[in-house]
């Protein structure tokens, strides 16, 4: 039964491990619960209700793909096309977010087109394999940036742009606490190691006063103020092309990549290096993304903090069912869930950044024509702060270089349309 709902292989996984590692994913990525609703509501949406929705739109996909794709990815509205949503579009350009739910919305429905007419799987493909290697690096990177923002231990900076953040604060002291417990019991071989982690960071953060425990239960508010709200005035208007061909390129690169590092990672690649059960996640992202429109949130992707659920053996469906359902139960228990501070799970995405660091190993940095479009894809992930714009950048120097040295024969023809893709989104 397991088999055949999730996927589920008891030689490879058990599943006290995909609990574990669903619990895991959750945690890691619980922030969007408090920071979607934050960012969205500068555009004048209900506060409430965007709880509500971001729970609704996190588990609608999540437990899609446990059931439908058997993957043990988890979605949820990206940050970042929220800040995009809210910032661009309607504080920037001035328009309401009832339009830009309707971009979102536009979005997902090309989604579907693309993804059952099989054109994101041929994007996939067109990547070079040196480059679909160098995603997982360079998400490793960037998940550990994040994780070292998150912990206050790299902080911005007006002259070096980042560095070293002010140690001895609470929030600091607690997630390096973190850190050490964590790859204690990573060295250990403790099952559930960053599960444990975070719960034992959260409890000791409780007398530094950074865990601050705001309830148990609450009734979630209605969604009524933001659901199906769209706009149709301006549909057909060049802003609105604009709009969407920038949700759409994001997304889908975002997507990708997070779909092969991640894959990478737990070893679910098919003899070509692509992820397996590809559409079948790509539906699961697409759909994610048009419901989220009706219920009144920004586009929805999949996070690369499932990276953390893998790293505890998460191999099935039944994790992203597991992480789904942890969703649905923040409808009641949100104070609870939102208590655990981002100090206790900043830690356990640095460890992923280690964990997800083993594939530049299969890079041949002996080879220019290889090496240098994949480091650039490695570094401009976490410095961009984008995983779509490091694959931009490794494609479009894969083939610069390639021409420029007169290897132009060794690219496909698939990856120069990616590349005159990538410049046409810096051209808009």
């Amino acid at each position: 039964m397991l088999k055949r709902l999730f996927g589920l292989d008891s030689s490879v996984t058990t599943v006290k491990t995909e609990v574990i590692a669903g619990i895991t994913t959750f945690l890691t990525m619980a922030y969007i619960l408090a920071v979607n609703p934050n960012i969205l509501s500068v555009t004048g949406m209900d506060k409430g209700a965007l709880f509500t929705t971001t729970v609704l739109a996190a588990f609608i996909p999540t437990l899609m793909m446990g059931l439908y794709a058997k993957l043990p990815f988890a979605l949820a509205p990206c940050m970042g096309l929220n800040a995009f949503f809210a910032y661009t579009v309607c504080l920037t350009m001035g328009y309401s977010w009832q339009f830009a739910l309707t971009a979102v919305l536009v979005e997902g429905l090309i989604f579907i087109l693309l993804t059952v007419t099989n054109l994101r799987e041929k994007i996939v493909h067109a990547l070079p394999k040196c480059l679909r290697e160098s995603i997982s690096v360079g998400i490793g990177l960037f998940i550990a940036f994040i994780g070292l923002h998150n912990a206050g231990l790299i902080v911005r900076s007006d002259a070096t742009l980042v560095t070293l953040g002010d140690i001895g604060t609470p929030t600091a002291i607690l997630s390096i606490l973190g850190l050490v417990i964590t790859s204690i019991l990573l060295v250990k071989r403790v099952k559930g190691a960053l599960l444990i982690g975070i719960i034992l960071t959260a409890v000791i953060g409780v007398p530094m006063g950074v865990t601050k425990f705001g309830g148990f239960v609450s009734t979630p508010p209605s969604i009524e103020p933001i659901f199906c709200k769209f706009e149709w005035a301006n549909i057909l208007s060049k802003d609105m092309f604009i709009v969407v061909f920038t949700l759409l390129f994001i997304d889908l690169f975002d997507t990708i990549g997070t779909l092969i590092g991640v894959s990478a990672k737990a070893n679910m690649l098919d003899r070509e290096g692509n992820p397996i059960r590809m559409r079948q996640a790509f539906m699961c992202d697409a759909i994610g993304t048009t419901a989220g429109a009706f219920f009144g949130t920004s586009t929805v992707g999949t996070y690369v903090e499932s990276a953390a659920g893998v790293s505890e053996g998460g191999r099935s469906g039944l994790t992203a069912t597991v992480t789904a359902l942890c969703f649905l139960l923040c409808l009641f228990f949100a104070p609870f869930f939102l208590s655990l501070p981002s100090a206790a799970t900043a830690p356990v995405l640095i460890l992923v950044g280690v964990m997800m660091m083993s594939g530049v190993s299969k890079i041949d940095f002996s080879n220019y024509l290889e090496a240098i479009p994949s480091f650039l894809c490695i570094i401009m992930m976490p410095l961009a702060y984008s995983i779509s714009d490091g694959i931009i950048f490794g494609v479009l120097s894969y083939v610069l270089i390639h021409l420029g040295s007169g290897n132009y024969r060794k690219v496909s023809i698939s990856t120069y349309i990616l590349a005159a893709l990538f410049l046409l989104k810096f051209l808009l």
